[in-house]
């Protein structure tokens, strides 16, 4: 899944959004299916399709059913509000530029954490989101994974335990550890507010 915990809630209503560009929408698949180290072979047999009908979608060729997507986003583990966006970026800031008021949101309330998409697409090295943690949200047990991270701390307080380590960030602290377990938790009464940056992209 995205990034930090398995907080996120699933959006059926599709059709409060924008559909999204069929080239960017193929691009996206394709990020999705890399991050998880998923052959195209092994995405379509989780699917039941064709390898060649997901060949066609990845290069745009073909555009899925909202069902499609409804199971695509299933195997992948993310939410399909991901696939979508309320307003489509301009051309010219298409891949490069992410405006505040057009983030994808990767998380939900009704976990304690929401996410933001801060990077312009699904493509790239890495991934970097604004993460809100409401008070009292936590990682009960650690995660490990192959996978470098970094983080800022923009506001509010935010504990994180690094390789059995506790460190308590105050606004303005930052962190940065590779492939080792890790948990968190936001000992205080408001929002922790962090950018945090992910290599490679998990989403």
């Amino acid at each position: 899944m995205s990034t930090l915990v398995k907080s996120v809630s699933d959006r059926t209503e599709t059709e409060e959004l924008d559909t999204p560009e069929p080239g960017q929408l193929a691009r996206d698949i394709r990020a999705l299916r890399r991050s998880r180290s998923m052959t195209l072979a092994d995405l379509s047999r989780k699917l039941d399709r064709s390898v060649g009908w997901l060949s066609q979608v990845e290069r745009g060729i073909s555009v899925p059913s909202i069902d499609d997507l409804r199971l695509l986003c299933g195997v992948l583990d993310v939410p399909i509000s991901l696939l979508f966006s309320h307003e489509a970026a301009s051309e010219k800031e298409r891949g490069v530029i992410v405006r505040a008021g057009k983030r994808r949101q990767l998380g939900s309330s009704e976990g304690k954490l929401i996410e933001e998409l801060l990077s312009p697409d699904l493509g790239g090295q890495f991934e970097m989101v604004r993460s809100v943690f409401a008070p009292g949200a936590c990682l009960k047990e650690p995660l490990l994974r192959d996978t470098e991270e970094a983080g800022y701390l923009i506001s509010g307080s935010f504990d994180i335990e690094v390789d059995s380590v506790w460190h308590s960030l105050k606004p303005g602290d930052s962190f940065r550890f590779s492939r080792k377990p890790y948990r968190w938790n936001n000992p205080g009464n408001e929002d922790a507010v962090l950018i945090w940056t992910i290599t490679p992209p998990v989403y």
